[in-house]
């Protein structure tokens, strides 16, 4: 009967299903892009991420869909969408760095490239575990060390954004190098933002019920 009143009432798992999907699916984004920066002979390797992007895109149309249908919500419905389209905007973002790397094409290897993706893999990784814990109402202490952890990632992003844009201001590159260079590490240092961005709403909806 309980169970029964929690489904007409909509109070159930799927916003949870939905929400950790969707980090998932983030996640997945970086490996493929892992992969794309190894095999960058391979085209089809973008066709990796935008499936990745539409599938995000799908999971926030169900997730609209849902709220719109739900009478009773695990959290608010402001809340749920707002990290739903932080969700989103992480493959969204990986996506448009695979589109300039391949038009782009730099020449051989960039400078703190791979410590990049590093944190960035990190980060995302972070990202999914929060996700994760919404379902199990973490406490608050758990949830804000996993949040400090992010914002501890963007910190060592943005100092290596500053290293490499020292090495490539260094005069010993041409300059079609630098200029494709920064504007891909412009771009893959906005998706470690969009990381701490959906971990800094997951930190607020557990912190508003604590």
């Amino acid at each position: 009967m309980i169970n029964l009143l929690r489904r007409l009432l909509g109070h159930n798992d799927k916003f949870f299903d939905l929400l950790e999907t969707s980090a998932g699916e983030a996640q997945a984004s970086v490996q493929h892009l892992s992969r794309m920066l190894r095999e960058t002979e391979d085209v089809h390797t973008i066709e990796e991420l935008v499936h990745s992007r539409r599938h995000n895109k799908r999971i926030t149309g169900e997730i609209s869909q849902a709220l719109c249908r739900t009478f009773v919500t695990p959290f608010e419905r402001e809340d749920i969408e707002a990290l739903s389209f932080a969700l989103y905007k992480i493959p969204k973002s990986i996506e448009k760095f695979g589109e300039k790397f391949l038009l782009g094409q730099p020449r051989g290897s960039l400078p703190g490239l791979d410590q990049q993706m590093a944190l960035l893999g990190e980060a995302v990784g972070t990202v999914l575990e929060m996700v994760k814990r919404l379902r199990r109402h973490e406490n608050l202490e758990v949830i804000q060390g996993l949040n400090d952890q992010l914002h501890q990632l963007e910190a060592k992003a943005d100092r290596l954004m500053m290293d490499m844009t020292h090495e490539l201001y260094s005069g010993r590159h041409e300059a079609l190098r630098v200029i494709i260079a920064l504007d891909l590490f412009r771009t893959l240092e906005k998706v470690v933002d969009r990381c701490r961005d959906a971990g800094n709403i997951v930190f607020q909806m557990v912190l508003k019920y604590s």
